[in-house]
């Protein structure tokens, strides 16, 4: 599929002199858009009264958007590549912003499956596109550091939630007078239609500006003092080059796959309930300890550790390894999970401290894959085979619900009514796989020489250029 000729690959190659350091900026004014996502838990309430609906048919228009994310970042990624992140960020600007109007749209009619269409179909489109669009890019322009560059934009998409939660109460506030974001009170379907259309506006203008902003490198370039040959020195790390198509055929893909898969399930096990899990594992009786607006700041909390991790540890990576970076993520995950499950209603703090640590392990698994990508396969199609990759998000993101939601259906009373061993039995199934993750992660090696590209295929002609 072509593209306009302003949005084409050739339009954005950078000139001598240009600074990398702009580029980060680009992907993260993405990203945190896309990253509202996470903060869909603002309206869902006043959603539920708006529609006369129940949780769980609100709750698919995120498991939608989320199904897409990977399905769109799988079908799109070699698209992605070939024409190159100006396209990518526009495009993702298109659908996501689509998406809220069809869904205020859908809001305004009463019509839920306009909401489903629009949010979840058309956004997830763009959450894919969007997620992917600076991947390849930033590992090119930082070929010294991919893990600092690839935390530097994923953590935007974990911490656009701190940004659009407090941003959306304030504007459904000032859209119904009668809601101030305090217990209790629920902002009716008039604001949140506002709420989605005002976000779109805002949308735009951002997504668009890391569209206009972006480049990517001449062929031949490398950063100031970088020596490419001490790539290789690495373990696991290849100058070799291999395609989206092949890389499905290696059991590296695979093996990474399941991975990430079961790193993101269990993060999702305490995401999915954080509120009314720190209140029903401080459960005195019919009494928890942890009130309302302390839960409110515990999934805060969560999201800054989430945001946090996707930089700290994915930086971490650069130094240790990206396969020893993931044993620390599942191995040390069991031993988090295991204190969880078995003291965490102990102490307030080691529950806080244990699931914020557990959390920053499942950012750092988003924004440590693309580099653990791109040291087994090259840089020739990495942002594709990222995208195929993310299909284990969108297995997570119905897996992870699953889990802990079939375990409490089995218990009495509703999340929020329950105490600490009837979250256990999940918590525990989450040991299981990460302890599946981490065995999967000590059997990956160098991909086969059988499958790599020819060099004259992918092998750029130097040139002599440098950039700070």
């Amino acid at each position: 599929m072509a593209v306009p000729s302003f949005l084409a690959r050739e339009r954005i190659v950078a000139g001598p002199g240009f600074n990398r350091w702009l580029i980060p900026p680009a992907a993260l004014a993405v990203h945190l858009c896309i990253g509202q996502a996470y903060a869909t838990s603002v309206y869902k309430t006043a959603l539920v009264e708006h529609f006369d609906a129940s949780l769980t048919s609100i709750g698919i228009i995120f498991s939608i958007a989320i199904v897409m994310l990977g399905l769109s970042a799988a079908v799109f990624g070699t698209w992605v590549d070939r024409n190159g992140p100006r396209a990518a960020m526009f495009t993702s600007a298109v659908f996501w912003v689509s998406g809220f109007l069809v869904g205020a749209l859908g809001i305004y009619t009463e019509q839920l499956w306009l909401l489903y269409f629009g949010y979840g179909f058309l956004g997830g489109i763009g959450l894919g596109i969007g997620y992917i669009s600076p991947v390849s890019t930033l590992i090119k322009w930082f070929p010294d550091r991919p893990g600092l560059a690839t935390g530097m934009a994923i953590m935007g998409f974990g911490g656009g939630a701190l940004v659009a939660s407090p941003l959306s109460r304030q504007l459904m506030n000032f859209y119904d007078a009668d809601y101030d974001g305090t217990a209790g009170t629920v902002p009716d379907g008039t604001s949140v239609a506002l709420l989605f259309l005002t976000l779109a506006a805002v949308y735009a203008v951002f997504m668009l500006f890391g569209a206009l902003i972006v480049r990517v490198p001449a062929e031949g370039w490398k950063p100031a003092g970088f020596d490419p040959s001490t790539v290789k020195q690495k373990a696991l790390v290849t100058t070799e080059s291999v395609s989206a198509n092949n890389a499905i055929k290696t059991p590296q893909f695979w093996l990474l796959w399941v991975v990430l898969f079961c790193n993101v399930t269990a993060g999702i096990g305490i995401l999915e309930q954080a509120s009314p899990m720190i209140q029903d594992f401080f459960r005195d009786g019919e009494t928890s300890a942890v009130t309302v607006t302390a839960a409110a700041g515990f999934v805060g909390l969560l999201s800054l550790f989430n945001m946090g991790g996707r930089f700290a540890w994915s930086t971490t990576s650069d130094y240790i390894g990206r396969k020893p970076i993931y044993m620390i993520y599942l191995g040390v995950g069991i031993v988090l999970y295991l204190v969880l499950a078995t003291l965490g209603s102990s102490a307030t703090w080691i529950f806080v401290i244990t699931a914020a640590i557990i959390i920053s392990f499942y950012g750092g698994g988003f924004a440590t894959i693309p580099a653990y990508l791109r040291d087994l396969f090259g840089t020739f199609q990495v942002g594709a085979i990222h995208g195929r990759l993310l299909t284990a998000w969108s297995a997570a993101g119905i897996a992870g619900p699953l889990i802990i939601n079939g375990v409490l259906d089995m218990a009495e009373g509703e999340p929020g009514e329950l105490v600490a061993g009837d979250y256990r039995p999940a918590l525990f199934i989450m040991v299981g796989l990460l302890a599946v993750g981490f065995v999967a992660n000590l059997l990956v090696k160098p991909v086969a020489a059988k499958f790599h590209e020819p060099k004259s295929e992918t092998t750029p002609t130097p040139e002599a250029s440098a950039v700070r």
